[in-house]
């Protein structure tokens, strides 16, 4: 299946995950651009800028706990939804994988 029939399309300023919600998913982003925002009181903090390739909603996965962010879409992005036994059976299938989502966390963990 082409790449452009994958994953859900967003347009600029739309949300794809709310701070506070709960999910159980991750997601990756296979066109375009996603802003990494928190809110905090009354302020809006910008936390980061993610790429094409690179995923976010990852605790979600791990824990139960509620989103520690919102993510929306900047400009028109692409993204793919992978829910947790999707992604627990690709980890298991390709050690490969499972480094490079360690590597991530590992980074990700660093920076705060």
């Amino acid at each position: 299946m082409p790449k452009s029939d994958l994953g859900k399309v967003y347009e600029d300023g739309e949300i794809i995950i709310r701070q506070g919600e709960m999910s159980d998913s991750l997601y990756v982003i296979l066109e375009g651009q996603v802003e990494v925002i928190l809110f905090q009181e009354m302020d809006m903090k910008h936390l980061t800028i993610l790429d094409e390739g690179d995923f976010f909603g990852e605790m979600g996965i791990f824990d139960a706990s509620a989103r520690s962010a919102t993510v929306r879409a900047i400009g028109r992005a692409r993204v793919l939804t992978v829910d947790k036994k999707t992604l627990l059976h690709r980890l298991q299938e390709d050690p490969s994988l499972a480094l490079h989502f360690l590597q991530t966390l590992s980074n990700r963990l660093k920076l705060r």
